[in-house]
């Protein structure tokens, strides 16, 4: 993009300013520390120019918004035309409490509905298993039936609005229990729009939320993509997610590279169940995290948007150029937040946020300020969501696409992600592929070094975290903190007890018999477990049938 000549001029005066106006600010004035770092510990210049950028084709590597290879954004006129969805992840106590809070949140002016599960929900129990004592409510909604869901989704108009649901191991049955649901309500599968999480790599890369091992654990996965692409058109199948595997304590470059990693191995299974990539690509989604560095985020995004288009286009030869598209949700950076000074949380989370948006966001959660401390209270969550709202009508950010496109600091910035990022394809395809290095421990030990490096920085002093190793009072914090129904165990535990005696035992033993056969054969698993849904088996008695057929994942030790 740049002639020779030019590049040599601004060399000699680059050497000239370094000589001259520098030497003699830098003797007056010192810079304040030797070595400046991204969170990610990557180093940074002090100065950029054309030089860092000397390689760069305007048509190859940038193109223009909503053309390959869509570097400067999905979508031609981005958010002049669309905001993104305003999605905040929800989820706590019963389903009563939970459909409260989405009620509330649509009426302040959320786009879109995000269900967070609890942890006995999000591991296969349901909510009075002996093994889920004392989890209920505590992250977000139980749901262990039907019935459940039911109450959850309860007067929302679904046909309207698009649904994430932040489920792995029982993603398909949580699913079909929203098919379900939907389905009493009078909307059909078709008219559904959403994303269920779904995306069991990342459960054995980082957040360990497994039941199955990898094999059958990556078969229910491509079941959902089958039967999505045939039945439920409009919904995301998976959602590709390298939040959690930023929060486990990754750098940026690992975040993308093993996320983007897990995209491309979801393909090679669809691809090898027989499967047209053109059926199921499109339907494929991201979701990253927005963490602290606000340059390094952005170019994030767009180095993930470059070489998604690439490897759909040139090496699993997709001929839809929606098949190229990566298209992403973001949530800012719980593990940013902290429970000293809470109120700082919202500057923090407005800045990622906003890293978010010029990134090139299609959908946003923005966190509340009291996360590190509890579920989010109707103020705070408040607050997030009027984060983004402000962001959207008052910053002028949205008025032109990507406009950080062509900062030399920038783009050398996506460059080197990318660079990166095919590093670690190599060393992962050098392991043998994407499970046999979650078997050796390839992605977690990259993750365990760089999160120790990170927190040894913070410890000496090299990273400065406000309210916690830099200006510090010592005070305790005074936000409100939510407060859950005390008598919301006993009342799902009671639903539960009343759902196992009036549903009919007989129709339950059948459907399960059915999903018993489905996992034992080769067949897509996605109807038994809609019949088993329908009748009122619960996401237990779901689950340990399936047990019984795929068996129970346990993580190798590693030495």
């Amino acid at each position: 993009m740049y002639e020779r000549k030019k590049l040599a001029e601004i060399q000699d005066s680059l050497e000239e300013w370094e000589a001259t106006t520098l030497k003699q600010a830098s003797a007056s004035l010192p810079e304040r520390r030797e070595q400046f770092l991204t969170t990610s510990s990557e180093p940074i210049h002090r100065l950029y120019t054309p030089l860092d950028i000397a390689d760069l084709d305007y048509a190859h590597d940038l193109g223009h918004p909503g053309e390959y290879p869509y570097t400067r954004g999905a979508h031609a006129t981005l958010h002049r035309s669309k905001l993104w969805t305003m999605r905040m992840f929800a989820g706590f106590g019963t389903a009563e409490e939970t459909n409260a809070r989405f009620r509330y949140l649509l009426g302040q002016g959320q786009t879109g509905l995000s269900i967070a599960f609890d942890l006995a929900t999000l591991m296969g129990y349901d909510s009075d298993a002996p093994a889920a004592l004392g989890e209920f409510g505590k992250c977000g909604v139980a749901v262990s039936s039907l019935k459940d869901m039911e109450i959850l989704l309860a007067g929302l108009p679904l046909d309207q609005v698009s649904t994430s649901m932040t489920i792995n191991s029982p993603a398909a049955i949580l699913w079909a229990m929203y098919i379900v649901a939907a389905e009493k309500q009078g909307v059909r599968p078709d008219q559904l729009r959403g994303t269920t999480q779904n995306d069991i790599l990342k459960e054995f890369i980082a957040q360990k939320e497994y039941i199955f091992p990898p094999e059958p654990s990556m078969r229910l996965v491509v079941d959902t993509m089958e039967y999505g692409a045939s039945h439920v058109p409009q919904w995301n199948t998976i959602s590709i997610s390298g939040y959690h595997i930023r929060e486990a304590g990754s750098t940026a470059a690992q975040e993308l590279a093993f996320t983007l990693a897990d995209g491309l191995e979801y393909v090679r299974w669809g691809l090898a169940r027989g499967l047209n990539v053109d059926d199921f690509a499109p339907r494929l989604s991201f979701f990253f995290n927005a963490h602290n560095d606000f340059f390094e985020e952005i170019a994030k995004y767009r180095a993930a948007r470059r070489i998604w288009a690439r490897e759909m286009r040139e090496r699993f030869h997709a001929q839809n150029p929606r098949s190229w598209l990566l298209r992403f949700h973001t949530q800012t950076a719980g593990v940013s937040l902290t429970a000293q000074q809470p109120e700082n949380n919202v500057v923090r989370v407005a800045l990622q946020a906003l890293a978010a948006v010029l990134g090139g966001t299609q959908s946003l959660h923005t966190n509340s300020l009291d996360e590190a401390l509890a579920l989010p209270s109707e103020h705070a969550v408040t607050i997030a969501l009027r984060t983004q709202q402000i962001i959207a009508e008052e910053s002028g950010v949205t008025n032109t696409v990507d406009p950080l496109g062509g900062s030399f600091f920038v783009e050398a910035q996506t460059d080197r992600l990318e660079a990166q990022t095919y590093e670690y394809f190599r060393r992962i395809e050098s392991l043998g592929g994407v499970l046999p290095a979650i078997e050796k421990g390839f992605f977690q030990g990259e993750i365990a070094d760089a999160a120790y490096r990170y927190q040894r920085e913070i410890d000496a002093g090299q990273r400065r975290i406000v309210g916690v190793n830099a200006y510090a009072e010592g005070k305790p914090p005074s936000v409100p903190l939510l407060a859950m129904d005390p008598q919301g165990y006993e009342r799902q535990v009671a639903r539960l007890n009343s759902l196992r005696q009036q549903r009919d035992p007989g129709q339950v033993g059948q459907a399960l018999d059915r999903l018993r056969l489905a996992c034992q054969g080769t067949a897509n698993t996605m109807p038994a477990l809609l019949d088993a849904v329908r009748a009122y088996a619960t996401l237990g008695e779901m689950i340990d049938v399936m047990k019984s057929v795929f068996g129970v994942y346990e993580e190798p030790t590693w030495i």
